[in-house]
């Protein structure tokens, strides 16, 4: 009899402890405010044989102030600015002939952090030709 009401009493305990545990709100010295930056670089489309593509990002209140650096395969800067704003959007547009011979470093770098997100963009042109052999009935 005993056996039994020690075996619940220890269950009863796992219980509260298991419940008392997963009931419990994560603390973040912060408040929570700090998230992370969301960077995204897409192609978006050609237009008059220059491709065009859209920089997004988004920070914060506190992680507002970014660089955008755009250098060439050899290292040359093509391109500097800085930013600041928690949330933007930028179109690029650039030469497809240009770009068809070489790549493109795009640069986003946080001032707060110190941690930047590099893009790389390479274009190659090629021609494809399907052939199709069907059997006619």
């Amino acid at each position: 009899m005993k056996q039994i009401f020690r075996n619940n009493r220890f269950i009863a305990i796992a219980l509260m402890t298991v419940f008392s545990v997963a009931v419990a709100q994560p603390v973040f010295a912060n408040g929570g405010k700090d998230k992370e930056t969301v960077t995204r670089l897409n192609y978006v489309g050609t237009i008059n044989s220059h491709q065009i593509f859209q920089l997004n990002v988004t920070g914060d209140e506190t992680n507002n102030e970014f660089t955008i650096l755009i250098k060439d395969e050899f290292g040359n800067q093509i391109y500097k600015e800085n930013i600041k704003s928690e949330n933007f959007t930028k179109r690029f547009l650039f030469d497809a002939e240009e770009l068809s011979n070489s790549s493109l470093h795009f640069e986003v770098l946080s001032k707060k952090t110190k941690k930047s997100v590099v893009y790389e963009i390479r274009s190659s042109v090629s021609m494809v030709k399907n052939v199709a052999v069907t059997e006619v009935k």
